[in-house]
């Protein structure tokens, strides 16, 4: 377990703060005051998912709105101890992921009622604990887009698809990018592979060669260590959460970009207002939210057909106009 420490002279970064309508008891302290928020984060900060809420509290903390701390490699059954230790310690948000200790991180959160707690959670908010909020990178739409770039650069007609686990942030994600890939080729079929994991880039990235070695062109990278594959054995990837092109310059073709910022923004606007009270912040990841995105293709400038980049232009305007829905699929995805 690690816990560090950043001061705003290290941290470099910007970020517009969004209102939030949420109850919480006032503090004493100014609205402009900056406000002690804690990360608690089970696996490295290095991790996709995880990096992306790091990142939005490096930049609040940089504009002066936090002052941050974190601990990382936090195991599940101790997790509720160091969400003690922070609320013990003065801290006025607690940030984090619960997805294997649900239960204990919300007695924790029933014993500090002062303290708003905002957590990744697979389960909805309650009512009946009023300083616990919930949020989930919902960024169906721009896999649903990556999805589509994946389907028109396919030779095979055959994606390999590895994730961490098949619990509904993973599922609805490839679920998006399979819609999107059946676009381009309706009869397109997927190798879907959990390997058990959040953080285990070798086990990825043998699930990922014997998918290749099943047929598959281009692969879904929901882990880390499947890019690592693909640039191996010259296959196409399409990446998740964040954008590694340039570690992958001719592998990586495209990303869903997840950006935890328009979520923790609302969240400390909340907690500085007095107003933070229990609710399902996973609305600021939809695209029109500002909170995905459609990594740029970079290096892959005019080697995407343009059937497919007229397509995705069409439904990103459409889901930011509110005229087009990609569906949420949360059941576990199957191979077709």
């Amino acid at each position: 377990m690690t816990t560090r420490r950043f001061t705003r002279r290290h941290l470099l970064g910007s970020a517009a703060a969004m209102a939030g309508a949420f109850a919480l008891a006032p503090r004493t302290a100014l609205a402009a005051d900056p406000i002690k928020v804690a990360g608690i984060y089970t696996v490295p900060v290095e991790q996709q998912w995880v990096s992306r809420i790091h990142k939005a509290a490096e930049a609040a903390q940089a504009r002066g709105d936090i002052e941050y701390v974190f601990t990382e490699n936090v195991s599940n059954t101790d997790y509720a101890r160091v969400m003690r230790e922070y609320a013990e310690s003065g801290n006025t948000l607690i940030i984090g992921e619960v997805f294997g200790a649900e239960q204990e991180a919300r007695e924790v959160a029933a014993d500090y009622p002062d303290v708003a707690f905002l957590m990744g959670s697979s389960f909805k908010e309650d009512a009946g604990l009023p300083n616990f909020a919930v949020f989930d990178n919902y960024i169906q739409d721009a896999a649903y887009l990556s999805g589509i770039i994946a389907g028109a650069m396919t030779q095979s007609g055959n994606i390999g698809m590895v994730g961490g686990f098949p619990i509904p942030e993973v599922n609805r994600l490839m679920h998006a990018f399979m819609a999107g890939a059946a676009e381009m080729k309706p009869d397109i079929a997927f190798q879907v592979s959990f390997i058990g994991s959040w953080f285990d880039p070798p086990k990825a990235k043998e699930t990922a060669f014997a998918m290749i070695e099943n047929g598959a062109d281009v692969l879904y990278a929901e882990r880390f260590g499947v890019s690592d594959a693909a640039q191996e054995k010259g296959v196409l990837a399409i990446g998740n959460v964040i954008d590694t092109q340039a570690e992958y310059p001719d592998t990586v073709v495209a990303s869903a970009i997840w950006h935890f910022e328009p979520t923790l923004d609302a969240a400390i606007a909340a907690v500085k207002a007095g107003e933070f009270k229990a609710a399902d912040y996973g609305v600021y990841s939809f695209m029109k939210e500002g909170g995905a995105s459609l990594a740029p293709l970079g290096s892959f400038e005019g080697k995407v057909p343009q059937e497919a980049l007229d397509l995705v232009a069409e439904r990103s305007k459409a889901i930011k106009a509110g005229e087009f829905t990609v569906e949420i699929n949360d059941e576990e995805p199957k191979s077709s």
